[in-house]
């Protein structure tokens, strides 16, 4: 229960996707500026993340890596198809981003407009290939750590761009200068934010 807890609270938090390796920044920075339209796209990226990390788990470990499919017999036990594992993994996550598109297109067609391109665009999302990059290196011990890591890196995603989002909602009531207005203040916040998460990086957890 304490890796659980560990690796659901680090993934929010001290590795969170956006402030701690800074992916997934084309859409937080283009769909930051409303914060129902960021809360859409935080929880499709996070239903993305649940679902294709336990799965690209399973592949990785029972039939990509090498020795993964010695379960078949002793002969399968030299096989490594690990240079197949990021065309794999992007196939998992466009297959499940295809189904998301739908989903929301029938279900609320006015987060599906107001995303626009970076709804469909979540396939090549650097923080979703990213998650599942992450549990290749990280080697979790079990699919329920990986699960529970692609939840808390989607949330912790989420946090960051909604919380961009009612920032950017109330500077537009702010007297900026000029020349900061827009994508320059945008960048001044992340940074900021990027550096407070930076806190977290020590702790012990």
């Amino acid at each position: 229960m304490e890796e659980y807890l560990s690796t659901f609270v680090r993934s929010i938090f001290v590795d969170n996707m956006i402030f701690a390796y800074y992916l997934g920044m084309c859409s937080f920075l283009a769909v930051s500026k409303n914060v129902k339209t960021a809360l859409g796209l935080g929880m499709a990226v996070t239903f993305i993340l649940v679902c294709t990390l336990p799965i690209n788990y399973m592949l990785e470990n029972y039939i990509l890596k090498e020795g993964a499919m010695s379960w078949l017999g002793a002969e399968y036990a030299g096989v490594n198809l690990s240079f197949l594992s990021l065309i794999i993994f992007i196939a998992i996550i466009a297959s499940f981003t295809q189904l998301v598109e739908m989903v929301v297109e029938k279900f609320a067609p006015a987060l599906y407009a107001s995303l626009g391109i970076f709804l469909p665009l979540i396939a090549v999302n650097c923080a979703i290939l990213g998650g599942s990059l992450f549990m290749q290196q990280k080697a979790f011990s079990n699919v329920g750590v990986a699960t529970v890591y692609g939840l808390g890196s989607g949330i912790g995603w989420m946090l960051a761009i909604v919380g961009m989002a009612a920032i950017r909602e109330k500077l537009a009531y702010s007297d900026i200068p000029k020349p900061l207005k827009g994508l320059g203040i945008t960048f001044i916040i992340t940074g900021l934010m990027g550096m407070a998460f930076m806190c977290f990086s020590g702790l012990k957890i």
